[in-house]
């Protein structure tokens, strides 16, 4: 048994249909990386998987602990190819005094997971 709907019905249903299939499944920002070599926040043992973020993310000490998934997205100082394709989880702990807003500042092991660490800096999409 089909169900049939008038033609001024049916037609503006199908378009605002099809329109939110392009709509993106998850709203995560997008910034920098850059990576570097060692952290300060208390009682953080993060392995080799960390970052350090911008005094406004970092909030006295509010983010230490909190963990983003992060995958680079393209280069921001013009390597070509930098990016390897890969998502990293990491966990902040530390703050990063010249970072900008949505800037993370990486360990170099986290940072090669995603993207050629002879790049020095790529554009990122993280998410907590």
């Amino acid at each position: 048994m089909a169900i049939f709907f008038p033609s001024s019905v049916s037609l503006p249903f199908l378009t605002v249909a099809v329109a939110l299939c392009f709509l993106p499944i998850s709203f995560a920002d997008e910034g920098v990386a850059t990576w570097y070599p060692a952290f300060a926040c208390e009682n953080q043992q993060p392995g080799t998987m960390y970052a350090a973020v911008g005094p406004s993310t970092f909030q006295n000490q509010a983010a230490c602990g909190r963990r983003y998934s992060v995958t680079c997205i393209g280069p921001a100082n013009g390597a070509p190819h930098p990016c390897t394709g890969q998502t990293m989880t990491v966990t902040v702990v530390d703050r990063c005094e010249g970072c900008e807003p949505g800037q993370l500042d990486l360990s170099y092991d986290a940072f090669a997971a995603i993207a050629d660490p002879t790049a020095g800096r790529v554009r990122i999409r993280y998410d907590q």
